[in-house]
């Protein structure tokens, strides 16, 4: 873990917050020894709910590199990333994930990602938001093209 980093993260959140760029968050991801991208909290400014810090950096790295596999790279965060951030995190392949303050100092600041924890373990008929099934029959022959394809990019 190189602290310099972490650092970075947590002056582009205050730096950002200050400038009402947004929510206090801020995040860069590294290859090697250096910053490939930079992102902070946007929500409020882009109204945008997926511009969490950790999504815009990883947008902004993916696009610096030309690729959408990010493996060889570590994102350091000013804080717990949330579980949307998290699953970005899995699907661009990070090597690693360093933050500073945790998911609870989060909610004590006001930013409350529990019930997204707790509702995804739920069945999912049993979800605060109600999921529904239909058309999979339509839908089907569709994902059994794409495993024919012979010049599709798994990912």
């Amino acid at each position: 873990m190189d602290m310099r980093f972490l650092r970075e993260a947590i002056r582009l959140s205050r730096e950002k917050m200050e400038a009402d760029e947004g929510g206090p968050f801020g995040a860069v991801i590294v290859r090697g020894d250096r910053i490939l991208s930079r992102g902070w909290n946007r929500v409020t400014r882009a109204n945008d709910p997926t511009a969490h810090a950790e999504i815009c950096a990883i947008r902004a790295a993916c696009s610096a590199l030309d690729r959408f596999d990010l493996s060889g790279c570590t994102l350091y965060a000013s804080c717990e990333p949330c579980p949307m951030c998290l699953g970005a995190i899995y699907w661009a392949r990070l090597d690693a994930v360093v933050f500073a303050a945790t998911r609870r100092d989060a909610a004590d600041a006001g930013f409350d990602d529990a019930f997204v924890y707790r509702d995804l373990s739920q069945p999912i008929e049993a979800r605060a938001i109600p999921f529904r099934q239909a058309l999979r029959e339509e839908a089907l022959p569709v994902l059994e093209a794409w495993t024919r394809k012979e010049d599709r990019v798994d990912y």
